[in-house]
């Protein structure tokens, strides 16, 4: 249950920045209200599973995810340069969060 709550924070986080995007630095307010509220229930939820998952663990899979997610979703959606570098990064963090769950993080 607690990687749902996870995986529910790590959502709303993408949202919540997908959202940011769009906001024209806060100037429009559809997605300038998608970015508060977005984050305002990432982090209810991110605190609800820091109740029973550490937080090496939990931060670690909720910035890796998210970035690999907002990386992508550039490359995808929002028509930013699909390059090497690129991908690279989002395997190499994919990559360290592993590294960090097997390392101990999750003990």
């Amino acid at each position: 249950m607690v990687y749902l709550t996870l995986g529910a924070a790590i959502f709303a986080e993408v949202l919540a920045t997908t959202s940011m995007k769009y906001s024209d630095g806060f100037t429009r307010l559809w997605p300038t209200l998608g970015t508060a509220v977005g984050y305002l229930i990432a982090f209810v939820l991110l605190a609800q599973a820091l109740k029973t998952m550490s937080v090496g663990t939990a931060y670690a899979i909720w910035s890796g995810v998210g970035t690999a997610a907002i990386a992508t979703i550039g490359m995808v959606f929002i028509d930013e340069p699909v390059t090497f570098a690129r991908i690279l990064g989002i395997v190499l963090v994919i990559a360290g969060v592993v590294v960090l769950n097997l390392g101990g993080a999750a003990h």
